[in-house]
């Protein structure tokens, strides 16, 4: 059994144009993000899958020098550049990853992984409570349960946002949710925005180091009110704006 986590990346954010490339700590956020999905213990290997678009040839060199295996496909269909994506690397079990969530914690993904092996549902997100800070989140699915979606989804927001199917349509797939003991979603760690990114790189820099997990950066917000200010007035878009 073959897991594969699939980081989607593009340089056209129109909130934060090229941010994957934007610099944390002396990385861009796009090595960040795979540096710490491959700490994850039970991932077999992470692929990026981006457009092909030429403004994203800047993303497959990026990948090059990262050694890291990297998918094309359509820009605004990325159901189907996560589906080819997960054909070619013939994986079974595929994690998705989104590139603007640098303080993603490995230990999360696994805790993820181990449950989806476990239980063996079709579909399993550490987001479905959304309990955890957003920018930790996590999905985790079958190979069949991305083609059922891949074949059956309509919607454009169901194929922007990849897995808005499988979640929801209980009465087709087995899902399993993922929670912390209490909750932490007031939180805001993704990175769609300048004032995200502030808060992102003023964590880094206080923990000055790469090997920390999420509680760590929860300690950093928690204890100082001005890094929590930064980005308290962004508002996440709704699913179906895209």
């Amino acid at each position: 059994m073959t897991t594969c986590a699939i980081i989607q990346a593009r340089t056209g954010s129109t909130r934060l144009p090229r941010k994957v490339l934007q610099d944390i700590g002396g990385r861009t956020m796009l090595a960040r993000v795979v540096e710490r999905a491959r700490a994850a213990r039970l991932v077999d290997e992470v692929i990026v899958a981006t457009t092909v678009l030429p403004e994203d040839d800047a993303i497959v060199a990026a990948c090059v020098a990262l050694d890291v295996r990297v998918s094309r496909g359509s820009e605004l269909d990325v159901l189907d550049r996560y589906h080819q994506a997960a054909l070619a690397a013939r994986a079974d079990t595929v994690v998705r990853i989104t590139s603007d969530c640098p303080l993603l914690d490995p230990a999360l993904v696994d805790e993820l992984v181990g449950r989806f092996e476990a239980e063996r549902p079709d579909y399993a997100s550490n987001s479905l409570d959304h309990r955890y800070p957003r920018g930790l989140d996590a999905e985790c699915m079958t190979q069949a349960a991305l083609g059922h979606a891949w074949r059956a989804a309509t919607r454009p927001y169901e194929r922007v946002h990849v897995t808005p199917y499988l979640y929801q349509n209980p009465h087709l797939f087995r899902l399993l949710s993922v929670s912390p003991p209490g909750d932490h979603g007031r939180h805001r760690w993704t990175v769609d925005t300048p004032a995200d990114l502030a808060l992102v790189r003023a964590v880094w820099e206080r923990l000055g180091r790469s090997d920390f997990g999420w509680r760590d950066v929860l300690a950093v917000v928690d204890g100082d009110a001005t890094i929590r200010a930064l980005n308290a007035h962004v508002q996440q878009k709704a699913l179906e704006e895209g």
